[in-house]
């Protein structure tokens, strides 16, 4: 019997635990509502407690109300002892004054009682309006908690997102596999892209081959050019023979005159 009940404590500490969870799950998703809820429940009391402090406070004042009814009363039979005794009726002031020992009891018997109405009335006054700026603080709390509250959630979705953690659809997440996916898409690319020109590169040296053979071949030119100096240089062409000018009336030079004349020249 010790271990079934053992094992019914145990199975009924999982069920709190989980009720409980449930619970706070509910709260938290549902913050708002329930801490508006709580300043509700909050103004619920203080009408509770306005309505019964109103209905004490409503007995101190008729308790009061018949307290200095007595009073005036008792006044009032001492004035009028005061009336017979000077119009020289004794007996009719033995009678009011025995009308007022009996207002005089009355008022000394309720005003204990009016008294300690009067004590609660005020307290019960003094708690409710503690009570109203409790409440009016609890709204203010609970508006600064909502918004506190959805700042908070806010923040920790955005840390969130961009810590990349989360759902896992995920949009920022989905954006790196895709951009992961492209990535290696363009690397493949390049390789075969590199395996397909593999075999042009054999082309490509003995072209840039040729090219440097040409060069080679020029600069032998020229080197074998400075070595011969002068001599080995290009004879250069005289420039063409110009006739001088001819005076007017002058008939022209023939061929045969002109090599003559360059010939005087030289």
């Amino acid at each position: 019997m010790a271990f079934l009940s053992d094992i019914f404590s145990r199975m009924g500490r999982v069920a709190r635990g989980q009720a409980n969870q449930g619970v706070d799950a509910l709260e938290d998703a549902t913050f708002e509502s329930t801490v508006k809820q709580t300043v509700a429940d909050m103004k619920g009391e203080l009408v509770r407690v306005v309505q019964a402090s109103a209905m004490a406070m409503s007995n101190y004042n008729r308790l009061d109300a018949e307290y200095q009814k007595y009073v005036r009363q008792a006044q009032e039979w001492k004035d009028r002892a005061g009336v017979a005794l000077d119009a020289g009726n004794e007996d009719l002031a033995r009678k009011a004054l025995a009308k007022k020992s009996e207002c005089d009891r009355q008022v000394a018997s309720m005003q204990q009682s009016v008294e300690q109405a009067h004590q609660t009335s005020e307290k019960l006054k003094q708690q409710v309006g503690e009570l109203k700026h409790k409440i009016e603080e609890g709204e203010r709390t609970a508006t600064t908690l909502v918004a506190r509250k959805n700042a908070a959630v806010a923040q920790r979705k955005v840390s969130e997102a961009m810590a990349g953690v989360g759902s896992a659809d995920n949009a920022f997440a989905a954006l790196n596999r895709f951009e992961d996916t492209v990535s290696k898409e363009e690397a493949t690319a390049k390789a075969f892209d590199q395996l397909a020109s593999a075999g042009k590169d054999e082309d490509l040296e003995a072209q840039f081959a040729q090219l440097g053979g040409h060069s080679v071949d020029a600069e032998l030119e020229a080197l074998k050019r400075e070595r011969l100096g002068p001599a080995a240089a290009p004879k250069a062409v005289p420039p063409p023979y110009l006739p001088k000018e001819l005076p007017e009336g002058a008939a022209p030079m023939n061929a045969g005159q002109k090599a003559a004349d360059k010939a005087g020249q030289s």
